[in-house]
Formats: C-alpha cells, structure tokens, sequence
C-alpha cells in the first residue's frame, strides 16, 4: 500500500498533467497567465501536504522542550530552598513565566472548615494569603471535587465562575485553567489556579506545564506535612514525659502556697491589732500573691491535664457557661501586673463592664488573652500602654474584644502567618504556637479573630465572639 502522502502528491500530479496537456497557446506560443497560476498554486499545495507532519512534529517538539524546562527550572527550585513556601512560592513564579500567565494562586483545602484557603498568589491584583472560598464553589471547587482540570477560554460566560474573588481584587478573569493540586497519585489537597495569558488564551499544552507543576508543588507540600507529622509525634511522647514530671512538681508547689497563706492568716492580725508598722499593706501584698501562685498552679495543673489527655488521643470540648469578658481579662492582668510593671507597661481596660454576658469556656478564654498580652509586653517600650476594649456588635448576637499595643509592630510575613501551624516566632525563645493558641480558643467558640500592624506604631488583635456559641460537633 501506497503512504497517503505519496498517493495525494500522484493525484495531484496527475491533475497538473491534465492542466497542462489542455492549456491552449495564444498567438504568441506561451501558456496562459491563469494556467500558469493554476500549476503553481498546485504544486504549493503539494509541497505544504508533505511539510504539514513536519511542522506537527516541530510543535510537538517545541511543547516538549517546553516541559522539559519548567521541569528542570522547578526541580532546581526544589534544592535550593529549604522552606516549603519558598519552594511552592518560587515554582508558582515559575509557572506563571512559562505560559505567560499574569496571575496564579496555589489554594490548599481545610478539612475542617471545609474550604479552600489561599496560601500562595502571584502575578497581577495577588489574593490576600489566607482569603477562603467554600470548597463546593466555583471552578476551583470543581476540580478539586473531580481531580480533573479545567480549562475555561471566557470565564464571564462560565456559569461556574466565582466572581466574589474578582470582586475582592479588582481583577478581571478572562481566560483561566484550574488543575488539582496532587501527586502523580492520590487525592487532591488543593487546587492550582492561572489566569489570563498574555498575547493570547490558555489552551491544553499549557495543561501539560502546569500538570508537572502541581505534581511537584503537591509533592513537596505533602513532604512537609509528613515531616511535620513525625515530628510532632516525637514531641507528643517528649510532652507525656514532661507532663508527668510537672503534675509531680507542681504538687508541692501548691501545697506550700497554701500553707503559706494559712500562716499568714494567722500571724498577719495579731501583727495589725499591734499596729507594726506596714503591717496591714504588707498583709495584703501577701495575700495578693500567695492567692496568685493558687490560682495560676491550678490553672498550670489542669493545662498539664489536657496535655495528658491529648497525649493518649483525648480531647476534652469547651465548656460553656455564662462568662464576663471583664472578669477573664482582669483576672490576666492580675496575673501579668508584676512582670508588666517590670517592663514598665501600663495595663489598661475600657468598655469591658458595659459588655453583654456571654456563653464561653472560661479558662480557654483567659488562655487566649494571656498569650495575647504576655507576648506583647516584651514588645514594648518602657512607658508603653497595653489596652483591652470591648463593645457590641451591631447585631446584638456577638461582641468585638480588641487588644492593642503601641510596641514594634510586625513584619506583613509575620503578620499574615499568625494564626498558622507555621507560624514565625521573632523571639529568640519562641515558638510561634502562642498566636495559633489563641486562634484555636476563638475558632471553639465559633468566632473570628484578625490582626492589623504597623512597624514602629503597635498591633491590634480583634477578636469577635458570638454571645451564644454554635453547637458542638459530635
């Protein structure tokens, strides 16, 4: 059998043949201007055909080193920076230069929120690191629930569309391809978004780019979470050990503190019926801190039981009962009075008494607010002001509690990480968890929580809390 090429180009020759066996002379002995047109257009035709799988080849070619590149760029991106976010970040930036996209966004599902968040966005009008769409809507909610990608060429005409994102950016979608975030295998943990190519649309050769991208960026997440994973299993059976050893230490603390304030209840009045000079203040001083070391053992001892518990895989729900936001706090501020004045920091309430009495766990509450203000203090200039405020909420269902300093400030990278697993400690000593700690208690009692900072001017939590909490899941 002929090659199709080959029988096409005999047709073809043939059909030239009958052309020019029929093309009558004029006058002058030469061919016709159209005949001569006719062959000439015929044998372009005939050289195109057998230049046409050459230049599919070509494109093919083209695409592949296309690929092979970002694979290459991006596998480099991979060793030289250690920290996930980086290498996401830099493989994302990556992406985009290859297919020339002017914005892309890498979004990473919360399971228990059941939405997608973004963690990473470049390029033209960026999302805002944190922003969160419902995992069921959109195109990215779409092909996070398949696991295949999308490819849209008219977003507006898209009835899928999220447009609240837009909206929120100023930005317009025109052309867009969504591909889930996964390994080779597996389930999606996220969605890769890219948006508006420039010159011309997003098409499925982009697809192939960006399917390697998700692969890698997938894989180096996963890595991460896995490491995290055994790392935090070596501090769970580290904080077992620990949590022993401080129940059994603390116990003679406790013991002492209140056989000290027996002692003093005996001995201070007969001192104060004699009138020994200072008596009666020094009395109350003692009683004050004697009361203090108390209460904060016990608050110590009941922490060390919940890590004991979490330890053995137990977790204990809030335990709500009607609470005021006035009380928590001044019960912080008695507790942190004497380091603060060390630091020469003011303590400051205002509004917290005309609050509405609300539904919350108590001792969660005033963990939330001790590592709101411990943390700051250090973070002050002597002379500074730490201020606690509180009013209602325009609604009537809810309560706004601020606290704001006028210390350092934060830098906008650790600021937006706050309230993350990952996020960044700028104290030597530091973990980073006190911010997460406290997002985790406002998180249980169904409310918000939100920073906003300045270098050089302070920081200002916002912490919104329902008067009467959502119901617990079983």
């Amino acid at each position: 059998m002929k090659p199709v090429i080959d029988h096409q180009y005999e047709i073809l020759m043939n059909h030239v043949g009958s052309i020019v066996g029929d093309t009558s002379l004029n006058r002058m002995g030469e061919t016709s201007v159209d005949s001569e047109y006719q062959l000439s257009s015929l044998q372009m035709s005939v050289t195109d055909r057998r230049k046409e799988p050459r230049r599919i080849e070509d494109r093919r070619l083209v695409q592949r080193n296309r690929e092979l590149d970002a694979a290459r760029r991006m596998t480099e991106e991979l060793f030289q920076h250690l920290h996930t976010d980086e290498q996401v970040e830099k493989m994302l930036a990556t992406a985009l230069e290859v297919v020339r996209a002017e914005s892309g966004s890498i979004l990473l599902a919360n399971q228990d929120s059941e939405e997608l968040v973004f963690r990473h966005s470049l390029g033209a009008s960026p999302v805002e690191v944190g922003t969160a769409i419902p995992w069921n809507k959109g195109i990215a909610g779409a092909v996070f629930h398949s696991g295949k990608p999308i490819v849209i060429s008219d977003a507006k005409r898209d009835r899928r569309h999220y447009a609240g994102i837009d909206l929120l950016t100023e930005h317009v979608t025109r052309d867009m391809i969504a591909l889930p975030l996964k390994r080779w295998a597996g389930k999606p943990i996220g969605v890769l978004e890219v948006l508006n190519k420039r010159g011309s649309l997003l098409d499925e050769e982009d697809v192939a780019i960006l399917t390697i991208v998700s692969a890698l960026a997938a894989n180096s997440i996963e890595q991460s979470r896995l490491y995290r994973e055994a790392k935090l299993a070596v501090i769970v059976r580290v904080l077992g050990d620990v949590s022993h050893d401080v129940k059994n230490m603390l116990m003679p603390v406790l013991s002492g503190a209140q056989l000290l304030e027996d002692e003093l209840q005996q001995q201070f009045p007969q001192l104060i019926q004699v009138k020994s000079e200072g008596a009666e203040t020094s009395y109350a001083n003692c009683r004050e801190l004697t009361s203090m070391i108390v209460n904060n053992a016990r608050r110590i001892q009941r922490r060390v039981r919940e890590i004991a518990d979490a330890v053995k895989g137990l977790t204990s729900p809030p335990n709500f009962a009607i609470c005021e936001i006035s009380t928590v706090v001044r019960a912080v501020f008695a507790t942190l009075k004497t380091y603060a004045a060390e630091q020469g920091v003011r303590l400051e309430i205002d509004g917290l008494d005309t609050l509405p009495v609300i539904e919350a766990d108590e001792h969660r509450l005033f963990t939330a607010f001790y590592n709101l203000i411990n943390n700051a203090i250090p973070e002050i200039p002597g002379g500074g002001l730490i201020s606690v405020s509180g009013k209602e909420d325009n609604t009537g269902t809810g309560i706004l509690v601020t606290v704001s300093d006028n210390g350092r400030g934060m830098r906008p990278e650790v600021r937006d990480r706050l309230f993350h697993s990952e996020a960044i400690s700028t104290k030597q000593e530091g973990t980073g968890l006190g911010t997460k700690i406290v997002k985790d208690v406002v998180d249980a009692h169904g409310g918000q929580i939100y920073a906003e900072s300045e270098l050089g001017v302070g920081t200002t939590f916002y912490l919104h809390l329902p008067v009467h909490p959502p119901p617990q899941r079983l």
